[in-house]
């Protein structure tokens, strides 16, 4: 079990990755999820870590699984 104060391994790496092959922007992600730029800014950089429900959202709008985006499986997001 992770320690509250570790982060989740290249989160923000695979979430950026993730919004750049859906074609959004920050702003259109953070708009549809009802998040602040700047909120949204700190997942993709690591600062900041997403609740489940915002993780789950962002899976859905994102087209790509929670489990790829917490690092629990290698696949890529699918096209």
């Amino acid at each position: 079990m992770r320690n509250s104060s570790e982060k989740i391994p290249n989160f923000g790496g695979r979430l950026k990755g993730a919004r750049i092959a859906a074609g959004f922007t920050q702003q259109t992600v953070a708009d549809t999820l009802g998040l602040t730029l700047r909120t949204y800014q700190r997942y993709e950089s690591g600062t900041s870590e997403p609740t489940l429900f915002h993780l789950v959202s962002l899976s859905i709008f994102l087209s790509v699984s929670a489990d790829y985006l917490l690092g629990l499986t290698g696949e890529a997001p699918a096209d």
